[in-house]
C-alpha cells in the first residue's frame, strides 16, 4: 500500500503503512558492479509512485477539505451548499451531512444518487477514514483528525491531476544507499508528532538508527511501520532543492542490528501535491545537518 495514500486514513496510522513496492525495497543490493539492476528497480519504483499519485483517489485528485461543525451541512454543486462540489460534477444538492458530536450521518437528497463501494444508499452513518461515497463524478469521505471531523473531496478531473508533469528526482546515487546501525530502546518510547494543523499526538518509537555520511555520524528516530520503520526527516536540502517541510522514507526492519536506509527512495509528503492533506511534520530530533541529494526533489505548485 502506498504510504502517501495511507495518510488519508489517519494521522497516526502513517507509521504503520509502507510505501509502494515495499517488496522491491527490501531486496538485497545488486551484485553487478555497475549497479544497473538496482538503478532499473529504482526507475520502475519511481514510475509506480507517479502512477499512484494519478489514480482517482491519488493525492493529485484531492480537490477539497472541509471541516464540519456540529449540525447539518449540505453538499452539492449549488453555491448555497455548505460544501460546494466542482461545477458539473454532481447535482445541485446531493444530500445532507449531520454531525452529532463526531458521529456523522449522510442522507441523500430526493432525486440524487450516492453509492458506497458500488452499493446505492439513502441514509447511512459514515465510518471516518473508511467509507468512500461516490456522487456524480466525485468521491468524498469523512476524516477524523484529533478532535476535528472533516470531508475530503476527490475529483478525477482536478487541476492538479490534469496538469501533473511528473515527479522530479535526483539521479540515483549508490552512496546514499546506506546500511545503518539500529539501537532498540529497552522499552519502546512514545514520540510526539505534530501535523500541519498543529495537532500533536504520540507515535510508537521503538528505537533509532545511526549512520555516517562523509565521515560524520547522524541519527534518526524510527517510527514503527508494520515489520519495518518509517522515517520523517529534514536535511539541508529542505526548502531549497527538496520539499521545505521534509521528506518521508520507509525502511525494512533490522537484520542483525542493521537497517538499510535507501535515500534514493525518499519521497515528498502528500502536502507537496495538495493543500488539502494533513501531513505529519518531522520531529526536531530528525533534522539532519547534512545535505542528502537523493530521492525526490521539490517541484509542485502546491508547495508555493
Amino acid at each position: 500500500m502506498d504510504y502517501r495514500r495511507s495518510l488519508s486514513v489517519g494521522f497516526i496510522s502513517i507509521a504503520g503503512l509502507a510505501t509502494l513496492c515495499s517488496q522491491a525495497y527490501v531486496q538485497s543490493p545488486s551484485k553487478d558492479d555497475s549497479g544497473a539492476l538496482y538503478r532499473d528497480n529504482i526507475a520502475k519504483w519511481r514510475k509506480g509512485v507517479e502512477a499512484d499519485l494519478l489514480t482517482d483517489e491519488g493525492w493529485l485528485s484531492v480537490a477539497g477539505l472541509f471541516w464540519l461543525q456540529d449540525g447539518e451541512t449540505t453538499l452539492g454543486t449549488d453555491s448555497n451548499c455548505g460544501i460546494v462540489f466542482p461545477t458539473g460534477s454532481a447535482p445541485g444538492k446531493v444530500g445532507t451531512l449531520t454531525n452529532s458530536g463526531g458521529k456523522v450521518s449522510f442522507t441523500v437528497e430526493t432525486g440524487a444518487t450516492a453509492t458506497i463501494n458500488g452499493q446505492a444508499i439513502d441514509s447511512r452513518t459514515l465510518a471516518p477514514d473508511s467509507d468512500r461515497v461516490q456522487t456524480g463524478s466525485v468521491t468524498w469521505m469523512v476524516i477524523r483528525r484529533g478532535n476535528r471531523i472533516g470531508v475530503r473531496l476527490f475529483d478525477k478531473n482536478s487541476k492538479g491531476r490534469r496538469e501533473f508533469k511528473g515527479c522530479k528526482w535526483y539521479p540515483v546515487d549508490l552512496r546514499y544507499r546506506i546500511m545503518a546501525s539500529y539501537t532498540a530502546y529497552p522499552v519502546p518510547q512514545e514520540m510526539p508528532i505534530t501535523n500541519v494543523l498543529g495537532d500533536t499526538q504520540p507515535v510508537l518509537n521503538p528505537g533509532y538508527v545511526t549512520f555516517a555520511i562523509k565521515g560524520k555520524e547522524f541519527r534518526l528516530e524510527a517510527q514503527a511501520a508494520g515489520n519495518g520503520f518509517f522515517f520523517n526527516f529534514k536535511d539541508l536540502t529542505s526548502g531549497n532543492e527538496t520539499y521545505p517541510a521534509g521528506r518521508f522514507l520507509d525502511a525494512p526492519g533490522p537484520v542483525n542490528g542493521k537497517v538499510l536506509l535507501d535515500f534514493n527512495r525518499a519521497t515528498n509528503p502528500p502536502c507537496a501535491f495538495t493543500a488539502y492533506a494533513t501531513c505529519p511534520l518531522p520531529p526536531r530530533s530528525n533534522y539532519l545537518e547534512v545535505r542528502i541529494p537523493a530521492g525526490e526533489k521539490t517541484h509542485h505548485p502546491a508547495e508555493k
